[in-house]
């Protein structure tokens, strides 16, 4: 473990055994909620440390919601919510919240689209004017859209076509998801987006910008009573809209391991590898999510972790080895592992290790000391997570959004402190099976002057 990370722990320590700091970022009693009337909730979290705050408008809807035909129509219309309504036209919205010494921006993910200011606390009514006025009355001029889609194609091309990584997990998501529509990118087909019309973008936005599908947070240097009438002054006279109701969603059982390979020209070899596993919204146990965090911060959980000292540092297999599970989605989701082999290894060895490691925790039992070092680890950076105003309202945002309780930030250490090794095995088991296993393998092709040759049509095979 390095040296700063030896202070961050230690401070974390610290911070953790301070029953009164702890109170400050994670004490219930100073969150507050209400729903309006057109059935917006508003929840506040106060945190008078400094004279700022962040507001974030949520909605219930992102990539996973899209239909084929129009994938990346969540990630557009975000682009397009800052081009203009009929009492602002397109930039002033930026224009104001700079004016007023504050920030702001937008993401689009799976499952919400949400919408950010951090400004200082005496500016919030501004923030909340210009997004109420954007929730209803986006003017979508054909003109705008026509040059934002081009800049969203742009940005796909950077991300993923010009980016082997990009396109190694893209493929890898199409094959690993049957069912689930978290097998589309988020940005969307280059196709969808070569077809997009405004007409799309407005339909959806009719359809999920809606007071009733939406949720304010305001973390920060606020009074709760004065957040709950400036949302009740500015977002209480919007209309609410009828939502579609959403069918449950499950991946069918997978029947054996799924292998497929993408060769494209590239520096070096590259692994991915996923096992389907539950989330806190559809595991039928709940502890199981929370083994799944722990089992995944025993392999990537720092310099000490097993994947570093292993593979990296021990046989050197592995430049990088890396493990990532998000037990906080709406849908199912993966376990994901990947790295690149170390020079004079090759990624069939990585692969091998990779695996021993994962047979490794089906098989014996994680001793107490070394688990207890990764849950120390794990609960001290959640707290200095939520020591952020943003990451606070983040997660609060990030909760009610999916389905779940913004309760879960609470209960969320509680909860990893129960964790058991036989409940690390007992997971590991249960999901880390090959024939619940998805890889994808980046075979590089020669680059031309140090640029990526685009491979031919046969350049690309899967099973």
């Amino acid at each position: 473990m390095g040296h700063i990370m030896r202070l961050l722990l230690s401070a974390a320590l610290v911070l953790l055994s301070n029953p009164l700091w702890a109170d400050s970022v994670l004490a219930e009693n100073q969150v507050h909620e209400t729903v309006l009337e057109n059935g917006m909730k508003v929840i506040v979290k106060e945190d008078h440390r400094a004279p700022i705050m962040v507001s974030q408008v949520w909605y219930k809807v992102g990539a996973s919601y899209e239909p084929d035909g129009i994938t990346g129509v969540s990630h557009a219309l975000e682009h397009m919510m800052f081009k203009g309504t009929h009492s602002h036209p397109p930039g002033e919205f930026s224009r104001i919240i700079a004016a007023n010494g504050g920030t702001e921006n937008a993401f689009t993910g799976r499952d919400y689209t949400a919408y950010f200011q951090t400004m200082s606390s005496d500016r919030l009514e501004i923030a909340l004017e210009l997004e109420a006025d954007r929730m209803r009355n986006l003017t979508l001029p054909a003109e705008e859209f026509a040059k934002e889609i081009e800049v969203v194609k742009e940005e796909r091309r950077l991300r993923t076509e010009d980016k082997p990584t990009g396109q190694l997990y893209e493929q890898f998501s199409a094959l690993a998801y049957r069912s689930l529509p978290y097998a589309n990118p988020v940005i969307g087909w280059m196709n969808d987006l070569g077809n997009m019309q405004v007409e799309d973008l407005a339909a959806w936005y009719r359809l999920w910008y809606a007071p009733n599908n939406a949720t304010l947070v305001v973390v920060g240097d606020v009074v709760p009573e004065e957040v709950f009438r400036m949302a009740k002054d500015y977002f209480g006279p919007l209309k609410q809209e009828p939502i579609p109701a959403l069918k449950p969603l499950r991946e069918p059982p997978q029947k054996g391991e799924i292998r497929s390979v993408v060769r494209i020209p590239a520096n070096e070899p590259y692994l991915v590898m996923g096992y389907k596993t539950p989330a806190v919204t559809t595991a039928e146990t709940s502890w199981e999510p929370y083994a799944l965090e722990m089992l995944v911060a025993i392999l990537d959980g720092g310099n000490s972790a097993r994947f570093s000292k292993n593979l990296v540092r021990g046989t050197e297999v592995a430049v990088s080895a890396s493990a990532e599970y998000n037990a906080f989605t709406r849908l199912p989701g993966m376990l994901m592992l990947d790295g690149t082999p170390a020079s004079g290894r090759d990624i069939a060895e990585l692969e091998g290790a990779l695996r021993d490691e994962i047979a490794g925790l089906r098989t014996d039992l994680v001793a107490e000391e070394e688990l207890e070092r990764v849950r120390t680890q794990v609960i001290a950076s959640k707290v200095f997570e939520l020591d952020s105003v943003f990451y606070q309202a983040m997660e609060i945002g990030m909760l009610e959004t999916i389905g779940l309780d913004w309760r879960l930030i609470d209960r969320y250490v509680e909860a990893l402190k129960q964790v058991t090794p036989e409940q690390v095995r007992e997971v590991a088991q249960r999901y880390l099976r090959d024939e619940n296993l998805t890889v994808t393998l980046l075979e590089p092709l020669p680059m031309e002057n140090g640029k990526p040759r685009r491979a031919t049509a046969g350049g690309r095979h899967g099973s």
